[in-house]
């Protein structure tokens, strides 16, 4: 790996996140994001011994707990911009972020014990757009670098991302532009390489309680180093750089379509489902809170308006009925 894979991978991201900002400015036709820099530093638990009463037993336990994930919080900065209210995206996040810390959290070493104890360093950028019509799909890309590093060793080092479409009112026409669009920009790497990711989404994006995907799939690829660094590397460009291909198109064809309350509804009914995996299933979630994160950034993947029903179900033939079909694994290309 270059001695600068670091920096290389930053510039890419950097580029990436502003590229992605404007285009989707553009979609939307007046609101702009706004940017919210931020950096940050170690920050401890307060001791124990500190407090003026002791703790229980059960307390003490529980904080030991919390500074074995926050007592080696991360260092680092990066760029979150949010845009609000827009005449297409009710809310949509674009974030950047490059953090360090003297230890992986508990949820990157548990499928990697080798890793832990290690310094490590993480970067990526990270996307989540809620629009405001119903007829127009959810959607989540992130693309992310991984290092870690321990004194006479090697680097440790993988890249991970992917990008996966959630729509209310689907049309079999958009949900196979976008998974031809994530076909192709695999092809150069390898015949193998969209089957094997696409199931890996259709997998990672599941909601074992509901027995449902959260949306119609599309790529997921994490602990990328096969092949080589800059093989990995240019595979992960094909997945950012795609993304805009992949969506836009289905944005355009669909966000002047008329709504009414119902749709509206049900899309705020299904966002639940959203916010039920981030908040359940989610990894980058996890990493983010456990390594000390800003809480922010990380929830910012949550929409800015949902609804919760019990035991609400649609009426049967409905086009709201119609979305279950699509939510089970499928080919489509």
């Amino acid at each position: 790996m270059p001695a600068d894979s670091l920096s290389s991978v930053e510039t890419f991201l950097r580029d990436l996140q502003d590229r992605i900002c404007t285009a989707l400015e553009r979609a939307d036709g007046g609101a702009r994001f706004g940017e919210d820099a931020w950096t940050r530093s170690d920050t401890l638990t307060p001791p124990l011994a500190a407090r003026a009463v002791p703790p229980s037993p059960a307390a003490r336990a529980r904080d030991s707990g919390a500074q074995s994930s926050t007592a080696d919080l991360s260092m680092g900065g990066g760029r979150s911009r949010v845009l609000k209210n827009g005449a297409v995206f009710e809310q949509g996040g674009v974030n950047f972020s490059r953090v360090e810390g003297r230890t992986l959290p508990p949820s990157a070493t548990a499928h990697r014990p080798e890793l832990a104890g290690r310094a490590w360093s993480a970067l990526g950028v990270s996307l989540v757009l809620h629009p405001r019509n119903p007829w127009v799909p959810t959607t989540h890309m992130n693309v992310r670098y991984f290092e870690a590093r321990a004194p006479g060793a090697d680097p440790v080092w993988w890249f991970g991302g992917g990008f996966d479409l959630t729509p209310y009112y689907p049309f079999d026409e958009d949900v196979v532009h976008w998974h031809r669009t994530a076909r192709d920009l695999c092809a150069p790497f390898g015949d193998e390489v969209y089957p094997q990711y696409k199931r890996w989404c259709d997998e990672y994006f599941f909601l074992k309680h509901r027995n449902e995907t959260r949306g119609v799939g599309g790529l997921f690829f994490d602990d990328l180093n096969a092949g080589g660094f800059e093989r990995c590397f240019d595979f992960t460009r094909a997945v950012g750089n795609g993304f805009l291909d992949a969506y836009l198109p289905i944005v355009e064809r669909r966000k002047s379509t008329l709504f009414g309350e119902r749709e509206r509804e049900f899309q705020l009914y299904r966002r639940g489902r959203y916010v039920e995996f981030n908040l359940v299933y989610d990894r980058g979630t996890l990493f983010g809170l456990q390594s000390g994160g800003r809480t922010e950034s990380i929830l910012m993947s949550l929409p800015p308006r949902v609804r919760f029903e019990y035991a609400w179900a649609p009426e049967p033939g409905s086009a709201e009925a119609r979305l279950a079909d699509y939510l089970a694994p499928r080919d489509w290309v």
